[in-house]
């Protein structure tokens, strides 16, 4: 017999915890962590799915398009709170961030009961975003069968987006509306339906690997350093200075030169200060290479 979950397993019962509330607080804690354990294993067994998802979506970003979460509930505040973190770290383009959560705004800090149920609120708001081939959608469902998800995915792949689902149970019937599927294979809860625990911690785990390595592929990030960074206010202009000197392993006035010629354009301040380029030359560079510094500079 397989030990496989089955199709409702997010929804079962461990009998491990059967006897929980009877427990001490120290047990509880061990209990619950061992099972964030298994959450990241999860994640881990799920890798070549999110590579081949990273792979499409990148080339579909590359042409300009829009991340787009679509999700319910606990799923759908994950989604979001990803997506919203984007833009600080990465200087992603908040116009190119777009969150479709059931229930509409009121969703992210209180139940709407009934929201995700509503198919055709998910397929009307995603219509109305008028998805292309180059957008990427990113639905979101513990149990995978979420009516509000499922619609908006079928939506997305009708207008030509990718379409890439997250679900915890097999066979999900959100994986049949989407063009890739990465199953986090979590399991019952130690509180039976509580997808909010292990089951969130996955899709948490997930989501940041997939929007992390996105950013990388998409060359806004170099040498680990977030360098697609605009120095908008004193503080950024503070953290860009330091990691032009760096980069560069040069000194303040080197890098405030750099900075200042480039108009705080710090990817073309590295290849101004690495490479001996004058700023037009290095802007063109950057924009031959995709944006991407380590291209730009032959692979180094």
């Amino acid at each position: 017999m397989s030990d496989a979950p089955s199709p409702a397993s997010t929804e079962g019962v461990d009998e491990a915890f059967a006897g929980i509330d009877g427990w001490s607080a120290g047990r509880i804690l061990a209990g619950l962590l061992d099972h964030q354990a298994q959450a990241i294993d999860a994640v881990r067994h799920a890798l070549p799915q999110l590579e081949a998802a990273v792979e499409d979506a990148a080339l579909r970003l590359a042409a300009g398009g829009r991340l787009i979460y679509v999700g319910a509930g606990t799923s759908g505040r994950l989604g979001t709170q990803d997506g919203a973190e984007l833009t600080p770290t990465f200087s992603w383009p908040r116009e190119r961030s777009v969150f479709l959560m059931a229930g509409g705004d009121a969703a992210f800090t209180r139940s709407i009961e009934g929201a995700e149920d509503d198919a055709g609120a998910g397929a009307a708001r995603m219509t109305a975003l008028s998805p292309g081939p180059s957008d990427v959608v990113i639905a979101i469902a513990a149990s995978g069968t979420t009516p509000f998800a499922i619609a908006a995915a079928r939506a997305a792949r009708e207008g030509g987006a990718l379409a890439i689902g997250i679900a915890c149970n097999p066979g999900a019937p959100l994986f049949a509306a989407c063009d890739r599927s990465v199953l986090l294979a979590t399991g019952p809860e130690a509180i039976a339906g509580s997808t909010r625990l292990k089951a969130g911690t996955a899709q948490k785990a997930a989501l940041n690997l997939l929007s992390t390595t996105l950013m990388i592929r998409l060359g806004r990030v170099y040498r680990g350093l977030m360098v697609e960074m605009q120095a908008s206010n004193e503080k950024l202009r503070g953290r860009a200075l330091r990691m032009l000197m760096r980069i560069g392993d040069c000194s303040d006035d080197v890098a405030r030169a750099a900075l200042e010629a480039t108009r705080g354009d710090l990817k073309c301040a590295i290849l101004v200060v690495l490479d001996g380029l004058d700023p037009t030359t290095a802007a063109a560079r950057l924009a031959a290479a995709g944006g991407r510094v380590r291209e730009a500079r032959g692979g180094r």
